[in-house]
C-alpha cells in the first residue's frame, strides 16, 4: 500500500515550483525541465489541478499555469484527493460481502481512529509548509 501515488508527487512537486513563482506564468517545459516529471505525465497531472481548481491555464505563446488559492490554503489531502480518491484504510469486504462483525470489529474500529488521525494530519498540512 502506497500512502502517496507517483501522480500525487508529481502534483505536489508541481505546485511547489509554480507557487514559489508567485503570480508568474509557469510554462510546463519549465516544468518539464526543472522537476525531470516525464512531458506526458505532467500534461496529465497539471490537467487535473487545473479542472479541480488549484491551477490556472494559460494556452498560447507566453502561456502555462499559475495558482489560483494561496498555498496555504491547500493541504496534501487536497492533492490526494483528487489524484487518488478518498483517503480509505478500511475496506472490510471479503467476497464482495459485508463482514457480518463489522459493528463490534476491534480491527475496524482501531483502524477507523487512525484513518481518522492521518487524514486529519494530512488535511492539516499545507503545501505552504512544503515551500518553505
Amino acid at each position: 500500500m502506497k500512502l502517496i501515488t507517483r501522480d500525487t508527487d508529481y502534483a505536489l512537486r508541481a505546485l511547489c515550483f509554480i507557487a514559489k513563482n508567485k503570480d508568474k506564468v509557469t510554462p510546463a517545459p519549465e516544468l518539464v525541465a526543472k522537476l525531470k516529471i516525464p512531458r506526458p505525465f505532467l500534461r496529465k497531472i497539471l490537467q487535473s489541478l487545473d479542472k479541480n481548481g488549484l491551477l490556472k491555464s494559460y494556452k498560447g505563446k507566453g502561456g502555462g499555469f499559475v495558482m489560483t488559492l494561496k498555498p496555504n490554503k491547500i493541504s496534501i489531502l487536497d492533492v490526494m484527493r483528487i489524484f487518488q480518491g478518498a483517503f480509505n484504510l478500511n475496506e472490510c469486504l471479503l467476497n464482495k460481502h459485508l463482514c457480518p462483525d463489522i459493528r463490534v470489529c476491534i480491527l475496524k474500529k482501531k483502524i477507523d481512529r487512525i484513518e481518522k488521525y492521518v487524514v486529519s494530519e494530512l488535511g492539516s498540512f499545507k503545501l505552504a509548509y512544503l515551500i518553505e
